[in-house]
Order: structure tokens, then sequence, then C-alpha cells
């Protein structure tokens, strides 16, 4: 019988809020893990810190863009599994390619890649330097096909966080070092996407769902379960790998 049991394991997740992070959190914080639950969104830290009474969950307000603090919060946390959620299309709405500006664009892969970067380069030293640990990407069916959002940024940020994932995995193999990323399908995990999901109308959302295989959206605790697995024991030979969670055979 598999078991995932993180007893004794201490667990970043990034973007962890509300939503999909929200989700992992508990769903690691279940399964025995000490968990580090970082966002900028510091009145939804304080709601979930309210959802998990007396577990061992410390939280961070913390902008993932600001290198500095970064290195500054999560220098020396030494975690054993980090889960990378954090991202999202920042507000933004699409646009014709010609009337986006760079600031937008850039407010984009800041919350999606760079921040990736920021936190992974702090931490995979004591990784190395450990000889274990596990890296789990929340990335996007729109790292891997056109985006649903219709937003340019989003899907090459996704696409670019896929690429640093697998980069990572040939890199971190010799030091027992795995990173794989979760392709979630849609979610109804934030205003951004309650607001995509409206904009459908109720005819476009029977139709999505028809669509779907399994003939329904995805729940944050869907996502969890696969970033578990992914960070186990009973995938360590698993590594520079997409998973799409997405209710169907193809993302």
């Amino acid at each position: 019988m598999m078991v995932i049991d993180f007893t004794a394991r201490k667990v970043l997740v990034t973007g962890a809020a509300r939503g999909i992070g929200s989700g992992i959190v508990a769903g690691f914080l279940g399964a025995g893990a000490e968990v580090v639950a970082a966002d900028i969104l510091g009145d939804g830290l304080a709601t979930l810190a309210k959802a998990h009474p007396g577990a061992p969950l410390r939280t961070l307000a913390l902008d993932l863009a600001d290198n500095g603090a970064v290195q500054d919060a999560l220098g020396d946390l030494a975690p054993d599994v980090v889960v990378h959620a954090a991202g999202g299309v920042r507000g933004q709405s699409p646009r014709p390619i010609e009337e986006v500006s760079d600031e937008d664009w850039m407010e984009i892969y800041d919350g999606n890649v760079i921040s990736a970067l920021h936190v992974l380069r702090s931490l995979i030293p004591a990784m190395k330097a450990r000889g274990s640990g596990r890296i789990v990407t929340i990335s996007s069916g729109a790292g891997l096909r056109p985006s649903l959002t219709g937003i340019q940024s989003y899907c090459s940020a996704k696409h670019g966080l896929i690429g640093l994932t697998r980069q990572l995995a040939l890199e971190l193999g010799p030091y027992g070092v795995t990173c794989n990323s979760v392709a979630p399908g849609f979610l109804r995990t934030s205003p951004d996407y309650e607001r995509q999901w409206r904009s459908y109308g109720e005819e476009g959302q029977k139709r999505m769902v028809a669509g779907i295989a399994m003939r329904r959206l995805g729940e944050p605790e869907d996502i969890a379960a696969a970033a578990m697995f992914l960070a186990s024991e009973h995938a360590s030979w698993i590594t520079g790998q997409v998973l799409p969670v997405t209710g169907h055979p193809f993302p």
C-alpha cells in the first residue's frame, strides 16, 4: 500500500494564501509536514493561519520578485520540499500584443518565473549539500499549449517555468534532488480566474465542463495530491516531468 507521509519534513509552499497554494498547504499539513507558507497577500496568509489552528504552520508575507527580500527570508530555511505555486495573471486581461507594455509583460513574468528563480536559487544550495530534495513547480496547461486566458505573457511565462523545471532536473539529479511540475487545467481559484469563468456566460461554462472528460472543474485538492506524490519518496526516480492534472486525457 502506498502511504504518503511527510512527518518530520519541512515544506515551503509559495503562493500559499489562497486557491491552489492553500490547498497544497492543507494537503502537506494533513500528511504530517511542518509547512512554511509564503505569499505577497498578508491578509490571505492570516486567513490561512486561522484555518489551521495549532498546526505546524509558519506564514511569511513576502514579495518573491524582490530578490533581496527572498534571500533574507529564505536563505536559512533549508526545506526538504519546495512547492512553487506563486504566479497568476496579476489582474490583467487579454489584449492584442501591440497593446501590451513592457511593464505589464514583466509583471506577469516576474510573478511566475523570476519569483521561481529567486526562491530556488536561495534554497538549492542547502539541498545540494544535503544530497536530497524535492522541487515541484505549479505551471499550467498554458505551459503546454496556448492559454485559455488569451494573455501572451502568461502563456510565455508558464512555458518558461516548465523549461526552468526541466533544466534544473538535469542539473540537480546528481545531487539527489528531483524537480517536476504539475500543470493544472482551469480552476476557479482566484478573482482573476473567477472573472474569466463569468466571462464565458452560462452556456460557455456548460460547454467547458462538457468538454472535460471527467465532466467537472478541478479543485485545489486535485493539484495538491499530484504535488504531494511528486514530492514523496514514491517519486524518487521521476524528474524533469510535467504532470497535467486536467480531468482530461490531454492538457
